[in-house]
């Protein structure tokens, strides 16, 4: 544990000079695990946030345009997944935050449960193959962890919407939801390292490594990858219909997968995709606490 909540909670407010990140703590307006909220919060406040991002942010996005004008060229010529993985491995242990760390790990493990809580409720979807991810320290990372969780956010759609179709199954609003899938409560991820190196955070990171994935994967598998950030939606409404609470779906807003937005601000809608999944969870984290109570 980071124990970044308490940085928060001992906080004192200067009314002449309130802080930013202090409010946003404080505030519930939409359910957000404390522990994540905090390390997100407390990764956001840095140095690095403040000055090195805007600079590391210039420079990846012109990275990716120019990158992509090669790649009208030459497609396909570097396809190195696992060379691509060791280099996020490298970059996340001795360069990247703890707090940001945490939050990257979280995603892959809470994406993995939304997905398992959907499907085990819809009625009939047994059968639908699943691939989950649920990392416990950095070197998991190494395992295609960032490919293979994209993939499976297509491939459980496909499979979820082709059983639909042949067997006439349907997404619907379940009285009793089962939230057995869904963890309530710390993940025993392992200490990450927290050396002098480790200051670059969590959205400096992102735009750095945004690039290097354009870099080491195919035209189209980059593509797949920045329009999969838009499938919050889609899994969104999967959840709410089942909860019945669509109004919760107001903090989703990657926009609509069917109309896919430019490569070059993928690096923001990957914050956005990883904000999503954490809201996302701790509804269902919500649901499940208020089905424990009146049992």
């Amino acid at each position: 544990m980071l124990h970044k909540k308490e940085y928060f909670e001992n906080m004192v407010n200067e009314p002449r000079n309130p802080s930013h990140w202090h409010a946003m703590f404080l505030d519930k307006s939409v359910p957000f695990d404390a522990d994540a909220k905090a390390a997100f919060l407390y990764d956001s406040s840095t140095k690095s946030r403040q000055f090195l991002y805007p600079v590391a942010k210039m420079f990846a996005r012109v990275s990716i345009v120019l990158m992509q004008f090669f790649k009208i060229f030459i497609p396909n010529v570097i396809n190195a997944p696992k060379m691509l993985h060791k280099s996020l491995f490298w970059g996340m242990k001795y360069f990247i935050t703890p707090e940001a760390n945490f939050i990257i790990l979280r995603h892959f493990y809470l994406g993995s449960e939304v997905l398992r809580f959907i499907k085990d409720n819809v009625d009939g979807a047994e059968a639908i193959p699943m691939n989950p991810l649920k990392p416990l320290g950095v070197c998991d990372v190494k395992d295609n962890i960032f490919l293979d969780h994209d993939l499976n956010l297509y491939n459980f759609i496909i499979n979820l919407n082709k059983a639909m179709e042949d067997q006439h199954l349907k997404i619907e609003k379940k009285d009793k939801p089962d939230f057995s899938a869904i963890t309530d409560g710390e993940i025993p991820f392992k200490p990450f390292r927290n050396g002098w190196t480790n200051f670059i955070d969590l959205a400096t990171a992102i735009e750095i490594f945004t690039p290097v994935y354009q870099f080491y994967l195919t035209d189209n598998d980059f593509w797949r990858a920045t329009n999969s950030l838009q499938l919050d939606e889609v899994i969104g409404i999967y959840a709410a219909t089942i909860m019945d609470c669509p109004e919760k779906l107001t903090a989703l807003n990657n926009k609509h997968p069917m109309i896919p937005l430019p490569t070059a601000g993928a690096a923001f809608r990957l914050l956005l995709h990883g904000f999503s999944t954490e809201v996302l969870h701790a509804l269902l984290v919500q649901g499940k606490r208020a089905t424990a109570n009146t049992t």
